[in-house]
């Protein structure tokens, strides 16, 4: 199953965070919002997007999704499976109930089908195969399936008989699985056109190795490319094979389309050791997968980490660094947020309606207070928050951090602020996807720690955004909450954040909520 349907990886970057000020902050959200739905075209600046053409190349999809919005083309292709069972395991159950036969007699060629449409790679939906290929494969799969089972049933039973019982049963699941398989196949095709499902790369290096693996992509659609950075610049082209060169290796740190790539492929030759060496610790503050191409006839680097080989297009690959990858822990931690998320949502409703109505009546202003924050792999989202602070001095950017006794802060927002009953609106980012309920907190787009970004403090700061943002975290259970207000602290909180990511599991999580509930009820060391 190496060719499931692939998920999509990307996010355009958003505008610059606007002012606290208030029109201007809901204009800027508009344009923000705007942005995203038309793409990275309408969210860049003229200076970056001109000219269109040029600057697209033969892969870039006319949409750009963020990474947390890609499909997990395995998680599908299990999901689609699923379903060709449950259909086949109903139309049996139905013949048994009606039919002469016994339930083996049913459930034999039922099974016999699922294996055979699994072994034809009937949910590899591939990039370049039309529908008509498709339901041709799957009609053959099938009726071989349904073939090997009568085959095997014949052994026990007479054959008439057993094609007595299966007539109604075959005619039923050819065209159920028909059916089914021309509506999945139309599903990957929507997915594919709104580019949630391709998985988007960006490759550092504009050597023959980054050519070749741009044809093969371009071959076999397997990837989209969507530009090239080069750690000598003045040396390579403008583009290769139609693919634009974005800039250099320092550019690719910041640049907007970075939220919207899934993986970073290195294609510095792997016998330019010291180069190789150069550009990976360049690129270690990213929170992007980072994988190394490996020319087939050198071997990985030996003094490069290589945690695992995979392929792209058929050409290998040694991943370098990036984020944890387990399908079925990234599944169970989604239904464990929308399960548990939607529960707190009915469970806290008369809560919020009370905390709405005493902000409501203690000061002017909004109800709700929303910042830009960073998420999963850098994305800009918007947060929602109870407002705890007087409108005229809200601080969107923050620029200063809370302190004790701080004037800002209402009487009802210091209530809800120590009993955190401030985040709950962040129910609604967990169950848009947005947030998990476990996670490094969200902070804020340029925070400063006195009179220095944040970010700049720490060299792994993005690591934390190697999953998405939660309500709460394991940092958090461990005193680090509120405001960041000396480097130390900084440092100290994202080694708590990058150690919740190298242990993540659904027991940790459990164990964190478990463990916050406490504070809840307040916190007297938290500054808050």
């Amino acid at each position: 199953m190496s060719n499931l349907v692939r998920l999509p990886q990307a996010s355009p970057k958003a505008p610059r965070p606007s002012p606290a000020d208030h029109a201007p902050e809901a204009e800027a959200e508009a344009k923000f919002a705007l942005g995203l739905e038309q793409g990275l075209e309408g969210a860049l600046p003229p200076a970056e997007s001109a000219p269109v053409q040029d600057r697209r190349g033969p892969m870039r999809p006319d949409r750009l999704s963020p990474t947390r919005r890609r499909l997990q083309g395995q998680a599908y292709a299990w999901a689609f499976q699923a379903a060709d069972g449950a259909c086949l395991l109903v139309i049996a159950l139905v013949a048994f109930l009606v039919g002469p036969g016994p339930a083996g007699v049913y459930a034999t060629p039922a099974l016999a089908v699922m294996i055979a449409l699994s072994l034809f790679d009937a949910y590899g939906f591939r990039s370049r195969q039309g529908l008509a290929y498709h339901l041709a494969q799957t009609s053959v799969a099938a009726a071989l399936g349904v073939l090997t089972a009568v085959a095997l049933l014949a052994a026990f039973l007479p054959l008439h008989a057993v094609v007595a019982a299966l007539g109604s049963w075959t005619v039923a699941a050819f065209l159920s699985i028909y059916a089914l398989h021309a509506v999945w196949w139309l599903m990957v095709r929507r997915w594919r056109g709104e580019g949630r499902l391709t998985p988007n790369v960006v490759v550092v290096g504009a050597t023959p190795a980054a050519e070749r693996l741009i044809g093969e992509a371009i071959r076999s659609g397997d990837v989209n490319v969507l530009g090239i950075f080069d750690d000598r610049l003045a040396r390579v082209p403008s583009a290769l094979r139609g693919v634009p060169v974005l800039g250099d290796t320092q550019a690719l740190l910041d640049h907007r389309i970075m939220p919207y790539v899934d993986r970073v492929i290195v294609a510095v030759p792997t016998g330019a050791r010291d180069r190789v060496r150069q550009v990976i610790e360049a690129l270690r503050p990213l929170p992007n997968e980072i994988s190394l191409l490996l020319e087939d006839e050198i071997a990985p680097v030996d003094a490069v980490a290589v945690r695992g080989t995979q392929s792209v297009s058929d050409l290998p690959l040694a991943r370098i660094a990036g984020p944890p990858r387990h399908l079925g822990r990234a599944i169970t931690k989604r239904s464990l947020d929308l399960t548990i998320g939607v529960v707190a949502m009915i469970a806290a409703l008369p809560i919020m309606a009370l905390i709405a109505l005493a902000i409501r009546l203690d000061s002017p202003g909004p109800i709700l207070f929303r910042q830009r924050r960073q998420g999963f792999n850098n994305e800009e989202i918007v947060v929602w928050k109870f407002r705890s602070m007087r409108h005229d001095l809200a601080d969107a950017r923050a620029r200063q951090q809370v302190q004790a006794d701080d004037v800002r802060v209402t009487r009802v927002g210091r209530f809800i602020r120590r009993t955190s009953l401030d985040e709950l609106p962040q129910i609604f980012n967990v169950l848009t996807g947005e947030m998990s309920l476990v996670g490094p907190r969200p902070h804020a787009i340029g925070m400063m720690t006195g009179d220095v970004e944040s970010a700049r403090l720490v060299a792994e700061y993005a690591h934390r955004h190697r999953m998405k943002p939660g309500i709460t975290g394991w940092a958090a259970i461990h005193g680090s909450r509120g405001p960041v207000d000396t480097p130390a602290d900084v440092r100290r909180r994202i080694q708590l954040d990058i150690e919740y990511i190298e242990r993540q599991s659904v027991w940790l999580d459990l164990y964190i909520i478990a463990m916050t509930i406490p504070c809840l009820f307040g916190d007297r060391q938290a500054v808050r």
